[in-house]
């Protein structure tokens, strides 16, 4: 067993506790609190003076798959011959000994999200894991995660410059509708074959991963940074009746009520970025502080290696410097991030039988000159 006692504990399950202790088994949070009577045989560590809270969670990122070192022989992150690929798993291209990964636990980030890039319409299925660990296998939390989408510039970009489809967004629009459409009566011929007792149309691999959203299994998490591209997207789910996360959200800002209407969710950012492409033109640190004042379920993310995973911290200061409250940028990178992803039963707090993913820092998170001193994930030490 392991005890962590007389740090200040940030359980985000209610009020910060002022010389706690969280109390480890077997990978486990067994009990945490300010008088936590200890067994004997227990492996003891003094945080006194210390930060004591969840491991932070990025919900949206490319590490393993979009290398910093390997800028070709380790980049897998786009699929760029085929605008309709939701057939493509994470899981397939994730390297464990990218650096990124090291990178994560330094900054305390013990949980991300990780999948394709925007090159595609439809990217395919990504993954939600643990950032500690030699095989992708061992490190899976949740997979499939959600299907990623794009709409706006990249996938125009890239596709209009060999004359394919998508040239416009009317194209990006319809390209995705369609594949919708096809999984749709994919799913009601097999549906039908089983009624009926009769030959089921052959597997298709697309079809099935688009039938995964329409199901309601997963989201469709869309990259859109512009106001219309977001409205696209709400459009899009609520004609196929679908679960919607908009990636980025950069204009969210700018129609919030609409979000909130819709009841979709945010993953914002990165927020450390200049105004690289048109679409960012808008971009706000009060993005995420309007999402909060409305109402809509969001996250914050770096998009690593956009932005270094282990700068998630810095970069939810600056929402706070945007106005976002210092609890709710916290619960952005912790429980509510955990809620966003549907993982909220497994991490994002510091409760009992949760998975004892837990950092200890030398001050406030949002102090720009904190040190992460030591990383827990599943109750074991993996960096100090």
């Amino acid at each position: 067993m392991l005890a962590i006692i007389n740090g200040t504990v940030y359980t985000m399950n209610g009020p910060a506790i002022s010389k706690g202790t969280v109390l480890v088994s077997e990978g486990k949070i067994v009990q945490v609190g300010e008088d936590v009577a200890l067994p004997e045989q227990v492996e003891i560590i003094d945080a006194a003076g210390k930060y004591v809270m969840p491991g932070l969670i990025d919900a949206h990122t490319h590490v393993g798959i979009m290398e910093e070192t390997y800028r070709i022989e380790g980049d897998d992150t786009n699929e760029t011959a085929d605008p309709i690929t939701p057939h493509l798993r994470a899981i397939d291209a994730i390297n464990p000994a990218d650096l990124g990964f090291k990178d994560a636990l330094a900054g305390g980030v013990t949980t991300i999200v990780t999948g394709p890039g925007s090159a595609n319409i439809i990217g395919g299925e990504m993954v939600i894991m643990k950032t500690a660990g030699t095989v992708v296998d061992e490190m899976i939390l949740r997979f499939p995660a959600g299907l990623k989408c794009a709409l706006g510039e990249n996938p125009k970009r890239v596709y209009g410059n060999k004359n394919k489809m998508p040239v416009t967004r009317m194209a990006s629009a319809a390209l995705l509708r369609e594949t919708l459409v096809a999984a749709k009566t994919y799913l009601e011929k097999i549906a039908k074959a089983a009624k009926d007792d009769a030959v089921a149309p052959e597997r298709n691999l697309k079809l099935e991963a688009v039938g995964r959203v329409l199901n309601g299994e997963i989201p469709l998490r869309v990259h859109a940074h512009r106001a219309d591209d977001i409205m696209t997207a709400i459009r899009i789910a609520k004609e196929f009746n679908i679960e919607l996360i908009i990636e980025h959200c950069t204009e969210g800002h700018l129609i919030a009520p609409w979000l909130a209407a819709a009841g979709v969710k945010a993953v914002v950012g990165p927020i450390i970025s200049n105004r690289a492409k048109v679409e960012l033109m808008n971009r706000s640190l009060e993005t995420a502080m309007t999402m909060y004042q409305k109402g809509i379920p969001f996250a914050i993310m770096t998009d690593h290696p956009v932005v270094p995973v282990n700068l998630l911290s810095l970069s939810t200061s600056l929402a706070v410097k945007g106005g976002l409250p210092e609890e709710e940028a916290l619960k952005a990178i912790t429980i509510n991030a955990a809620r966003l992803l549907n993982i909220d039963a497994q991490v994002g707090s510091l409760e009992v039988g949760k998975d004892a993913d837990i950092i200890i820092i030398d001050r406030p998170i949002f102090d720009p000159n904190h040190q992460v001193e030591k990383v827990f994930v599943n109750g074991c030490l993996v960096m100090g």
